[in-house]
């Protein structure tokens, strides 16, 4: 007599967990898209952000602004975008302060949604996946005491099924969920990072201003 095989493979362990192993894979797909899409996005606004940084910096001090723009245009990310809005408004002879911090501003304001776009998506499914797997929980501890309370008696053959139903869909809401947060910390702080340095980008457009002010002004004086 053969032995029997062992058939403990993921897609049987999918099928025993039950009806809310589909929302869980749902809640798993989602999230791995948005981790692929967020981890390239935030790497490339990282790789040259502090590079154009530094460069703007020597070319705005050397009194190269056009040349600082041209860089900033060929530079992708959000650094380089807050930089450009504010060169670009600096290009002009009859710029107004006002209007250049107005523009960083606005500039600053929309590239943090963009780089804040999918963490909501990641936070509902670092909570919802382990609810899911909870509730699923809950159904097959109710579909093995219906069996017991059918039969009028306890064998484990009748609340096996049930049990197995409630530890496969908690196990795929923790393994779900305990990534998925990770992941969405990570990117919170490569963001904050991103933040600081975009704020740096628009403290040295706003001191290229302010120093311009001042020699405007010295020389109408």
């Amino acid at each position: 007599m053969e032995p029997a095989q062992n058939t403990f493979t993921l897609l049987n362990v999918f099928y025993d967990g039950g009806q809310f192993m589909y929302p869980l894979l749902i809640c798993s797909l989602f999230a791995l898209g948005v981790m692929i899409a967020k981890a390239w996005t935030l790497w490339a606004a990282h790789r040259t952000s502090r590079s154009i940084l530094d460069e703007a910096e020597s070319l705005i001090k050397a009194g190269k602004v056009a040349e600082a723009v041209r860089r900033c245009e060929e530079t992708p990310g959000p650094v380089a975008a807050i930089l450009l809005s504010g060169l670009r408004r600096v290009q002009a002879n009859d710029f107004k302060t006002e209007d250049v911090e107005k523009a960083v501003k606005t500039t600053g304001t929309i590239e943090l949604g963009f780089l804040e776009r999918g963490l909501p998506i990641l936070a509902t499914v670092s909570n919802v996946a382990p609810l899911l797997g909870f509730l699923g929980t809950v159904a097959g501890m109710i579909s093995a005491f219906g069996a017991i309370e059918v039969a009028g008696q306890v064998e484990a053959s009748l609340v096996a099924s049930g049990i197995k139903i409630a530890l496969i869909t908690t196990a795929a809401g923790l393994l779900i969920a305990i990534p998925v947060n990770i992941a969405y910390n990570f990117f919170v702080t490569r963001i904050d990072k991103l933040i600081a340095e975009m704020e740096e980008g628009a403290a040295k457009i706003l001191a290229l201003i302010w120093d311009m002010s001042d020699r405007k002004a010295a020389a109408k004086a």
